[in-house]
């Protein structure tokens, strides 16, 4: 699709997989810039976009608007020097000293307050964009402001200092702000006390493998590179601080071993958790360890990741005619939204604009691109502290995710079937599918059937995780839940174990203390006529017949309008074990034949041994206790 701005000409030279430069970063910023300033109130204070606002209001929004394309600026001109070519930081200083004159008055530029998490909130996340932003340009921007709107303007962004965040990385909105107080010497013992918290609480969440929980429980998503591990780490990075950046700046080093692998070959990021309309986002992480050094990656496969993703969206028509980011994926997808989405809100893909911050003699912009980890060979990684698998193909350039160990169930929640999220209780995700609708036939899922009603997937425990030379593997649990009648039943169980192998999955599942008479689903990857792909699901043991029927998913995902899922049916009742194949393939490739690639199976006292035709190696799963063997002849 046509992008409806001006782009420098392709550099397959210096760039062969992407052609994008540093120039066409800066060009890309201003393209975004032009078109949401189009949109600005005449003092510039808050950006109306176009949409259906949030629940947080339409002023709300506005400042999102402000805000959010603030970094994208603050980025771009602190990366080329202060070089500000469109004058870009004039509007911002406008527009701040508009937005704080009365804040909290029902006018055309007033900025809301900030308040607690739970009381329209969400200035409290936009006012850390405004502390960054400020912070990156400050000798350009704050230095050069009237004494009484740089009061004004810390008065207003103290308000995430004494009020609630939301109990996650909202916690890392305060310790930013008061970053950037310290910063510009109004540091005292609120800032103080802001920033210790947030340590407190992010050293708690720390899960190992590089994986932040995003607060007290078990979410493992993209926020681990756009929040968890950006803003500590550009704080020790921007304050100088060697000792801090030492500690975050490892554990983002990491984080990347597993991240940098979550990108397919087509640039595409894991579709897989909330908040997905900030889409290119998902490259902060990587470009933030190529600025400050902290990455396993060289300057080339960081840039390659980072440029392949951007022009992933772009090329794919994630803007509008005007140049807007639309709320969606591609175009325009409800599915992909939450609740607190507004007009604004895919402007957190601004983050992934800190790839400015290295500036143009930087090698990660004089490098040869490199391949990206996905492109370099068939790697099968576990990570067991978020519980998760990965799964990278080569040949088709498909990552897949598949997901024990990460929910959206807070500890104090109650498992609630109505909470189903599409985002979290799948069992697997990838880079080339999305997840279908709630509503539609689940993907990627084992459901349970009591008396006419079928369980989904809430709290997840996982119960480890391993790899070796070419396989890996990933198990957990969990308690179906029921959306009629009783929620639960009491003592059911399903334990469920993924091997990959190669492109193959080997998907074993126990169902404990299900009633008489129940039933078993397991479903495989949706895909849809226009997609690059191809989904395959083959039943080895326990189900009614190999073959599976293919249901369709009339919504679609985030990448086609309509998909087929294939599932496999069968009898269960007291303890029953239950073995398929599935694959994820490029559609046209030489996709395996899942009848065909398993030579035996057998199954005995909990115990599942299955011999692949490939190589004739063995597989085992034991689930008392429960151990995974993957023996070579």
């Amino acid at each position: 699709m046509s992008i409806p701005f001006e782009l420098p000409a392709d550099d397959r030279d210096i760039s062969p997989r992407t052609g994008y430069t540093r120039a066409h970063w800066e060009a890309v910023a201003d393209g975004l810039l032009t078109a949401a300033w189009r949109r600005s109130t005449p003092g510039g204070a808050l950006l109306h976009l176009p949409g259906r606002p949030s629940r947080s209001g339409v002023r709300s929004d506005g400042l999102e608007g402000y805000a959010r394309t603030f970094l994208a600026a603050a980025f771009r001109v602190a990366g080329a020097g202060g070089d500000d070519p469109h004058h870009l930081l004039e509007r911002y200083a406008d527009g701040l000293a508009a937005g704080t004159r009365t804040p909290g008055r029902d006018d055309t530029e007033s900025w809301p307050v900030i308040l607690d998490f739970d009381v329209q909130g969400q200035p409290m996340v936009e006012s850390a964009s405004v502390a960054l932003g400020l912070r990156l340009t400050r000798p350009w921007l704050w230095d050069k402001l009237d004494p009484g709107v740089r009061d004004r303007a810390e008065e207003w962004l103290r308000g995430a200092l004494r009020h609630t965040p939301a109990p996650n990385n909202w916690y890392l909105f305060p310790y930013t702000v008061a970053g950037f107080l310290e910063s510009v010497g109004r540091g005292d013992a609120e800032t103080a006390a802001a920033r210790q918290r947030a340590l407190e609480l992010l050293e708690g969440w720390y899960r190992g493998d590089g994986w932040y929980a995003d607060g007290d429980g078990r979410a493992f998503d993209h926020y681990n590179g756009w929040a968890l591990h950006l803003y500590p780490v550009l704080d020790a990075h921007l304050s100088g601080d060697g000792e801090a950046l030492a500690h975050h700046g490892g554990r983002l080093r990491a984080h990347l071993d597993g991240l940098s692998l979550m990108f397919g070959a087509d640039g595409a990021p894991l579709h897989y958790g909330r908040s997905l309309t900030y889409r290119f986002a998902a490259s902060a992480a990587v470009s933030l360890g190529a600025v400050t050094g902290h990455t396993p990656l060289t300057p080339g496969a960081s840039r390659r990741i980072a440029s392949g993703s951007l022009r992933h969206f772009l090329d794919r028509g994630a803007l509008t005619a005007d140049g807007l980011l639309s709320l969606g994926w591609y175009g325009p997808h409800e599915a992909s939204l939450q609740e607190y989405s507004g007009p604004a809100s895919p402007y957190w893909a601004s983050k992934a604009f800190v790839a400015l911050l290295a500036p143009a003699g930087h090698a990660l912009w004089t490098d040869t691109e490199e391949p990206a980890p996905v492109e370099e060979a068939d790697r099968v990684l576990s990570l067991p502290g978020p519980g998760l698998l990965l799964q990278a193909t080569r040949a088709d350039g498909i990552v897949r995710l598949h997901n024990h160990g990460s929910d959206h169930v807070r500890p104090h929640e109650g498992e609630s079937a109505a909470g189903d999220d599409p985002h979290y209780g799948r069992q697997a995700y990838s880079t080339r599918t999305g997840p279908t609708a709630r509503g539609n036939v689940a993907d990627n899922h084992l459901s349970v059937e009591v008396g006419g009603r079928r369980s989904v997937r809430r709290r997840v425990h996982p119960l480890g995780a391993g790899h070796g030379d070419g396989w890996g593997w990933a198990a957990s649990w969990h308690r179906p839940v029921f959306a009629e009648g009783p929620p639960m039943v009491p003592g059911l169980r399903v334990e469920s174990v993924v091997v990959a192998h190669g492109p193959l999955e080997l998907r074993v599942h126990r169902v404990v203390g299900a009633p008489p008479g129940s039933r078993v689903a397991l479903t495989g990857w949706a895909t849809g006529p226009e997609e690059p792909s191809t989904s395959a699901l083959h039943g080895l043991y326990g189900w009614d017949a190999p073959a599976p029927e293919l249901l369709p998913a009339p919504q679609g995902t985030a990448r086609t309008p309509w998909a087929r899922v294939p599932r496999l049916t069968g009898g269960c009742g007291g303890t029953s074990v239950h073995v398929g194949l599935a694959a994820l393939t490029a559609a046209g490739s030489d996709a395996p034949r899942l009848s065909r690639v398993v030579t035996d199976v057998l199954v005995d006292d909990g115990t599942v041994e299955v011999v692949w035709a490939r190589d004739a190696s063995r597989t085992r799963v034991s689930f008392e206790p429960l151990e995974v063997r993957h023996t070579r002849p």
